[in-house]
């Protein structure tokens, strides 16, 4: 996986930063969602690589990056910082302005990112989520049963903690398993990887803390976004799977028209993990328009 690519770590915004760095061109930043690492790209990073200086990174509380102790009002892990350690990131690396390219949990890291510091993202491609304030306002029972982590997680510790690191192996075969294609986009070595980094210690607090903290102080702050009239402005493209959650649940483009001025996007066919079950056409997609 990643042929061409260093592995490093970085001390940035006070956590490490585990990411792996290929290519040459413009900055463009892959960020993961849960309960993975930025090992979900392997099968289109390559291909990403020859246009653009990827950087894949792994977010605080995943894979080999910190897992910074939780706070009482779950800022350690608000999405606010995780941003900021991104654009420090990608500033240690020579990248100043840079492009996104973000699933899920990273999806919402890269959202607060580009309205804390519009300055630092051209573009942006967000794939299988609705802004997380609309999701949580919006909440039915097919989107409660489908998404049962969402509250599971969020928990008071140490319940949810405990449980997960009982058996890390179990908890990610029924998230991952239990969408539309099941577990079969993954390849052993991925499944493998993300399976060793579940279970490192702290993780579970990792995972915990990223939750609680949207349902609390992340939508704080995007409901301050909302108050002040502060709209993504830059060129953005949303994509879905036809066969996933969030396209059933909810309406993502408006979704994403509410909080943003200059939206595209549409529903692919595949399930919510599209970077690993259906590379081709993901890519096909988001490469003309990151471009």
């Amino acid at each position: 996986m990643f042929a061409g690519f260093q592995k490093d770590q970085r001390q940035v915004n006070g956590v490490q930063i585990a990411y792996r760095i290929g290519g040459s061109g413009p900055g463009l930043l892959l960020l993961h969602g849960h309960p993975q690492t930025h090992v979900i790209w392997h099968k289109i990073a390559e291909q990403l690589s020859q246009h653009f200086t990827v950087v894949a990174a792994d977010l605080r509380g995943y894979g080999d990056s910190s897992k910074p102790p939780a706070t009482e009002d779950h800022s350690s892990y608000s999405k606010r910082e995780m941003g900021r350690d991104m654009v420090e990131l990608m500033r240690e690396l020579g990248l100043p302005t840079f492009s996104i390219l973000a699933h899920d949990r990273g999806a919402r890291v890269a959202h607060r990112l580009a309205l804390d510091h519009p300055q630092a993202v051209t573009r942006m491609a967000l794939l299988d989520i609705a802004p997380t304030l609309a999701m949580y306002s919006q909440t039915n029972e097919a989107f409660a049963r489908a998404y049962w982590h969402w509250f599971f997680l969020i928990r008071p510790a140490p319940l949810p903690e405990t449980l997960l690191e009982a058996n890390p192996e179990r908890y990610l075969r029924s998230v991952m398993g239990s969408r539309s294609a099941g577990l079969t986009p993954f390849t052993d070595e991925a499944f493998a990887e993300y399976v060793r980094c579940a279970s490192l210690p702290g993780a579970a607090r990792g995972v915990c803390e990223d939750y609680r903290a949207s349902a609390s102080i992340d939508m704080d702050h995007d409901r301050e976004d909302i108050a002040a009239g502060n709209h993504l402005t830059l060129p953005l493209m949303v994509l879905w799977g036809d066969e996933g959650t969030v396209g059933k649940c909810f309406e993502p483009l408006k979704e994403w028209h509410k909080v943003a001025t200059d939206v595209r996007g549409k529903a692919l066919p595949g399930g919510h993990y599209l970077a690993e079950e259906i590379p081709e056409a993901l890519l096909a997609e988001v490469l003309p328009f990151l471009q």
